[in-house]
């Protein structure tokens, strides 16, 4: 059987546009699209490249056990040594804030005072334990901003956590976080292929803090507003990023963990201090604002696949 390139997802929105990058390429693949499936493990693997897609809001799309499969899949795969671009230590990272920021401090990058808790008491305790306001609660396993609320009060806090409307994190654990403010209202998302930076992208936070820069989420996806006309008043727009020392730390983080794809975001705030907030290794990239800057996070995943296929023995 001829070796193919396998990209491994549950969200076929978010990879059309990979999809049609690698055919134009020209490049064999397969995608296995794991909401469902079994793992036989008395059966090796297919020949190939495997690329792992996962994202930690799968939960949102009713596939609550994707990630789990896509672990037990993974783990498969590197047990018979097949190349795995973010392999289990990136999907470890994508479905914990904890662990990213744990792993992102280890690399001297700040991250906001984080309290983790389970428990609505629990919650209440971490508030207090952050002895900051305001402060933002989110949740741990998440993406698309899931669970984002800010707080001025530690009543506020309370009167939410009273409400039936509450929603706790899929996995159980809410974060407690300082509330970072930036004065011109938005984030700087740093991208990397193959541990490369290719681009920085500026987001205009102005509209809420649930933020997605992929095109399905400028067709109808509530969690992602974009403004009624994007082309006109763009939510992203490709920048240069004079922080070099970030994106080199950026990169030894990324090099360390075996995370090969990512998007990775960070605030400023009126003191000029950096604060890094969030590891995306299911990224997706903006078709606006790549049109305008003329570059293309997808077209460089997917030459990036095709050299790792030429290099399989």
């Amino acid at each position: 059987m001829s070796k193919k390139i396998y990209v491994i997802h549950e969200n076929e929105d978010w990879t059309s546009h990979l999809i049609k990058r690698l055919e134009e390429l020209n490049l064999p693949f397969e995608t296995w699209h794991l909401d469902e499936g079994i793992v036989n493990l008395n059966e090796a693997p297919p020949e190939g490249v495997f690329y792992n897609r996962m994202s930690a809001s799968s939960h949102t799309r009713n596939h609550r056990f994707a990630p789990e499969l896509t672990g037990a899949v993974i783990d498969w795969l590197e047990f018979h040594g097949k190349r795995v671009l973010n392999g289990s230590n990136a999907l470890r990272l994508e479905l914990s804030k904890v662990k990213q920021y744990t792993q992102l401090e280890k690399f001297d990058i700040r991250v906001p005072k984080t309290v983790a808790a389970v428990g609505k008491e629990q919650i209440m305790e971490a508030a207090k334990a952050l002895d900051t306001v305001p402060f933002i609660t989110k949740h741990n396993r998440a993406g698309k901003g899931l669970g984002v609320q800010l707080f001025y009060s530690l009543e506020a806090l309370q009167e939410h956590l009273d409400k039936p409307t509450f929603e706790d994190s899929v996995d159980g654990i809410t974060l407690v976080q300082e509330y970072v403010t930036s004065p011109d209202q938005s984030i700087t998302r740093v991208e990397f292929v193959g541990g490369e930076y290719v681009y920085s992208v500026r987001v205009d936070t102005s509209e809420g803090f649930e933020l997605c820069p992929a095109d399905a989420c400028q067709i109808g996806d509530l969690f992602c507003p974009v403004g009624e006309d994007p082309k006109d008043q763009m939510k992203f727009r490709i920048v240069e990023n004079p922080r070099t020392e970030l994106i080199g730390k950026y990169q030894k983080f990324l090099k360390e963990n075996g995370i090969d794809v990512a998007g990775i975001e960070f605030i400023v705030n009126g003191e000029g201090t950096v604060y890094t907030y969030d590891v995306n290794t299911n990224t997706n990239y903006n078709s606006d604002a790549e049109e305008e800057a003329q570059k293309f996070g997808m077209l460089e995943l997917a030459k990036m696949l095709g050299r790792e296929l030429e290099n399989l023995n």
